[in-house]
């Protein structure tokens, strides 16, 4: 079907890699060219060794079955005739342990608050169905073992 790549870069710079006191700071860069600052969560590696201000591997997990699920979302709506005018989703990752006892994201919750224009509006249940369909065909979501589960917001 098709390939998706990344370049990872990272270098020892001043940092003691004998003694473990060296930076896991690192850039990710991406086919279209543009680079992003990576590095483990500080809750993973503390600082000085991580980057807070960078995003780390789970944070992109999550963010990647977020956008997926867009993605998707908002073509299925189209297809159904809704309007959209803006998604946004507060997606949050638990990192617990596993059946066996490892480390892993066990749980994404997908928080997703959006708001429909124009005179279709979906009810409750079109809502759903939508969601629903929109993770049957997200890739990432195919891809993954942990468990996914979309909590809608409701604007106010």
């Amino acid at each position: 079907m098709s390939q998706h790549t990344a370049q990872l870069h990272w270098t020892i710079n001043d940092g003691d890699f004998a003694t473990n006191r060296y930076s896991r700071a690192h850039t990710w860069t991406f086919d279209g060219g543009l680079t992003v600052p990576a590095s483990p969560s500080p809750t993973v590696v503390p600082a000085p060794w991580s980057d807070q201000s960078a995003v780390d591997p789970e944070e992109a997990f999550v963010a990647s079955i977020s956008s997926c699920h867009l993605l998707w979302f908002l073509h299925l709506a189209r297809v159904k005739g809704y309007l959209i005018e803006s998604y946004e989703d507060d997606a949050i990752g638990t990192l617990a342990k596993n059946d066996a006892g490892k480390p892993a994201i066990t749980k994404v919750e997908l928080r997703p608050l959006i708001s429909f224009t124009g005179e279709k509006q979906p009810d409750g249940a079109a809502l759903d169905a939508l969601h629903h369909a929109a993770h049957d065909a997200c890739f990432i979501a195919n891809s993954v073992r942990s468990e996914i589960v979309c909590t809608p917001r409701f604007a106010a």
